[in-house]
């Protein structure tokens, strides 16, 4: 019988590409996710019976042991980038990660990934950083061979970093962006995957490492080249970070008062967060200790953003023809 990884939030953006590449090194691989009737599209990524969506909240213990019986290796890519009702950074990032990890030790899981972030920092500004940290401290306190992978900025053809911005372009001339001098170094979702692939395979030392690609650019930079890729002029405008903090307030006061049904489009933690420059640390061990060559985000973003240009997929078609006109 094959060997078995449960991935928690298989689902996701990290989680599917992992699930993926499991698939494809012949493992069963369980998707544990809260959604799992939404989670069917990963079933294909192996044979009948291979890859399988399971239910799972990690807030709870039953309910993560059960998903961790029998498996050979877990992974926990679960994450929030804003707290939602019960699901808060602290109960998710910190008590869920520790959970998966005491669970895991408890099952006699042989190995385990944990997907971190880079700024994870218990003295941090932002409560995101913070969980993180404390989310690291608690599986590395249960399971201390764990591996815990810290990418920046993970870019790929279902980010939400790149889409996101490329989609506000259509709204207008102007593209407002928060800490536009801070820098970041954004690592390919696949790049990801193949890193947390050499821990469950046993391939790695334990221990951190962070993941960044080979360009490191600030915000305002990594918005002049998607621009670039999208063939459209907008003028990137900082918003500086006080006022930044005042929309954040107002539009966390919109959605406590519309009871969740207006989601705050930026939060103050962002806001902290994006103060901080996202970049590897000196002396990190990174994705060259695992024999990983990063991706360029230049090789990646025209194959997903196109559907941005202003005619889409006809885009160069279009612009052919203006020149058969001349």
């Amino acid at each position: 019988m094959s060997n078995l990884v449960t991935i928690f939030g298989g689902s996701g953006f990290v989680g599917r590409y992992i699930a993926r590449r499991m698939a494809k090194e012949g493992w069963r691989v369980r998707v544990a996710v809260r959604r799992p009737n939404d989670a069917l599209f990963v079933r294909p990524y192996g044979v009948v019976g291979q890859v399988e969506p399971v239910f799972c909240n990690i807030r709870d213990d039953e309910s993560v042991r059960a998903v961790t019986k029998g498996a050979d290796v877990v992974v926990n890519c679960v994450g929030v980038l804003a707290e939602d009702g019960k699901n808060t950074f602290d109960a998710v990032q910190a008590e869920g990660a520790g959970r998966v990890a005491r669970i895991a030790a408890e099952e006699s899981v042989q190995r385990m990934v944990q997907i971190s972030a880079i700024g994870a920092d218990a003295d941090s500004d932002s409560e995101y950083a913070q969980s993180k940290a404390e989310g690291e401290e608690a599986v590395l306190a249960a399971f201390p061979t764990a591996m815990i992978l810290r990418p920046s900025i993970v870019f790929g053809p279902e980010d939400e970093f790149f889409n996101r911005f490329a989609s506000m372009t259509r709204f207008g001339p102007i593209l407002p962006v928060v800490g536009a001098d801070t820098k970041f170094q954004p690592v390919y979702v696949d790049d990801v995957a193949q890193a947390a692939v050499k821990g469950i395979l046993g391939q790695a030392e334990p221990g951190i490492y962070e993941l960044g690609g080979p360009d490191v650019r600030t915000f305002r930079e990594l918005m002049t080249e998607m621009l670039s890729v999208i063939h459209r002029k907008r003028l990137v405008l900082n918003i500086p970070f006080f006022a930044a903090g005042i929309m954040a307030k107002l539009m966390e006061l919109g959605q406590t008062i519309s009871l969740g049904l207006v989601p705050a489009q930026l939060t103050t933690d962002q806001v902290a967060n994006l103060r901080n420059d996202n970049v590897v640390s000196e002396g990190a061990k990174t994705l060259a200790d695992l024999g990983i060559e990063p991706t360029t985000i230049a090789s990646v973003l025209p194959s997903y953003l196109w559907r941005f240009r202003p005619s889409g997929q006809y885009y160069d078609i279009t612009e052919s023809a203006k020149t058969l006109r001349n």
